[in-house]
């Protein structure tokens, strides 16, 4: 999976469009990196940005921004509403697939310390990426702001994680840290009452509400031995809410941060606010995004509906967020645009479209013109894909058929790793295609002197070699495609068995394809010493797949 993360820097300044407009150039410079979203602020005189893209990127655009920010914006005469220590206020980086926080972490050190050594500024870390415990909340570390930043870096306790000990008047301080994402989410009510709003709002925050003497609401509150009030935890953790109203929908809301979607998901903070509003006399009508959501968490969202209707969670991903969107009532206010509403998609929209997005008349039709890609690598994998999908389709047939209910989950996990490696070969036959390109550009490469000629020569091998691992990751997930084949032969509905041998076949025949090609691929570069171990393993891919293919011949029976 390509490794995507987040990068919302917070910048102070909310007024002035030319230093804005400066600092989107500066990420817009960066090659595989997508600005998403600019949110100025004029009271607060604070702009947040939005980015995404792969790390090494990412780090690069918010180095950059935060230099622009530097140069342009200087914290000695700024003012705002917002609390604030610097030009760069704060810098997260945030996990979005295919990465971890460990990772994320790692990613946030190196940026810190960048901007610490090359910009001279001091550098905090924060959340995840906190080198010291007192450092991982942000507010803690901004107490006293920028006009009590002076006095702070004198103290031994607050010497910066990078960067100078020393106070910088025009840039101030910049807290960079790695988070969990965040999303701003809002639950509709068939009430129009604030109070009856927020009673369940307390219901399910983390933060929850002040114990009170007698009556819960109009009690005298309860104070502990300090004289501080005694807090009853909500239901939810990393979940700030409030009710409000909302004039123009005529309806009250429980508005909510679900600040680490790990920790609470989007459905599960849906759920319980339906049961509080339930037990207080009211009904939950629909929900609402506010902002972009990251892809899993739809899906998660979509499987987690579906378990509780004990349906099969091995769903086409936009299947899975359809039945998201209807079970959370994400389109009750208005249309819920997958394409414009999810991270990886918008991100998606701005990348001209693969193979897999044509209709099967415009692919067949691209594989018959002159054009030499797609060709035989791309139809392998797009053959086995089929196969995965038919062993796919029959364990979900199987987890519905009437009095197999007690065998759904089974067939359910079986479904979803056969929709699992459909999609790994989907994603394979864009990148055959990928690989080839990648070949006549290395043939169209200069030669004319020496040192041209050795660098055309080691790009063709490179090429070559990378056009034999993605054949070889095609035969290795057709092994575990005959995996779910067999147990359909042998487990799934009888009524089925045509579409499991079918499935098997296209199986083989993506294997066999993908053999194939890796061949012809060894021969241009036989004298490199890297070929020869891939196609010693392809050999012995395609040994281990004859048996799974002639075994689940034999369990089929027509």
């Amino acid at each position: 999976m390509r490794q995507l993360i987040e990068c919302v820097p917070n910048f102070s300044e909310g007024r002035d469009p030319k230093v804005l407009q400066a600092i989107s150039d500066a990420i817009k410079t960066v090659e595989g990196v997508q600005l998403l979203d600019v949110d100025p602020g004029k009271a607060t005189n604070r702009t947040v940005f939005t980015f995404v893209g792969e790390p090494l990127p990412v780090i690069e655009a918010a180095f950059q921004a935060i230099k622009t920010a530097a140069q342009l914006i200087d914290m000695s005469k700024h003012t705002g509403e917002h609390p604030r220590m610097g030009a760069t206020d704060v810098c997260p980086l945030v996990p979005i697939a295919g990465i971890s926080m460990a990772e994320t972490v790692a990613f946030a050190h190196q940026l810190a310390k960048r901007v610490g050594e090359e910009l001279q500024i001091p550098i905090f870390c924060y959340e995840s990426a906190a080198l010291k415990p007192e450092r991982k909340n942000l507010a803690d570390i901004r107490a006293g702001e920028y006009e009590g930043l002076k006095e702070k870096l004198a103290r031994p306790e607050w010497i910066p994680d990078f960067g100078p000990a020393e106070f910088n008047p025009k840039s101030g301080a910049t807290v960079v840290g790695a988070r969990n994402f965040l999303v701003a989410y809002n639950v509709n009510l068939n009430t129009t009452s604030v109070r009856r709003a927020n009673s369940v709002a307390y219901d399910v925050r983390e933060k929850g509400r002040i114990k009170r003497q007698g009556d819960p609401i109009s009690g005298e509150p309860l104070q502990d031995h300090a004289g501080e009030p005694i807090w009853e935890p909500g239901l939810l953790k990393s979940v700030k809410a409030i009710g409000w109203f909302i004039e123009e929908y005529g309806i009250a809301q429980i508005s909510m941060n679900l600040t680490d979607t790990t920790i609470c998901s989007v459905h599960q903070a849906f759920d319980a606010v339906c049961q509080s509003a339930q037990r207080r006399g009211m009904r939950v009508t629909g929900s609402e995004l506010v902002g972009l959501i990251p892809l899993q968490s739809m899906l998660e969202a979509g499987k987690h509906y579906l378990r509780l209707q004990n349906r099969s969670t091995g769903l086409p991903e936009r299947e899975l967020i359809r039945i998201a969107v209807k079970s959370l009532g994400l389109d009750e206010l208005k249309p819920f645009d997958a394409d414009k509403k999810i991270i990886e998609y918008v991100m998606a929209a701005e990348n001209p479209p693969g193979l897999i997005l044509k209709t099967v008349q415009d692919f067949v039709w691209e594989t018959a013109s002159e054009s030499p890609a797609p060709g035989g690598g791309s139809i392998s994998a797009l053959a086995a894909s089929m196969g995965c999908a038919l062993a796919t389709m029959v364990a979900n047939l199987s987890s519905h058929k009437r009095g197999w209910d007690h065998k759904s989950p089974y067939f359910s996990s079986w479904a979803e790793k056969g929709q699992n490696l459909a999609d790994q070969l989907l994603f394979l036959v864009d990148e055959d295609t990928h690989s080839f390109n990648q070949i006549m550009q290395a043939f169209q490469l200069p030669k004319t002197t020496e040192a041209e000629t050795l660098q055309r020569k080691e790009a063709i091998v490179n090429a070559t070699l990378y056009a034999m691992e993605i054949p070889l990751k095609v035969m290795e997930t057709c092994i575990s495609g005959f995996d779910v084949c067999l147990e359909m032969a042998e487990q799934g509905m009888a009524s089925s068995a045509s579409d499991v041998a079918v499935g098997n076949l296209m199986l083989w025949a993506g294997l066999q394809g993908a053999h194939l090609n890796i061949k012809i691929n060894a021969k241009t570069i036989s004298q490199d010493p890297r070929a020869q171990p891939l196609l010693q393993r392809a050999d012995q891919v395609a040994l281990t797949g004859f048996d799974a293919f002639t075994l689940i011949q034999s369990k089929i029976r027509i």
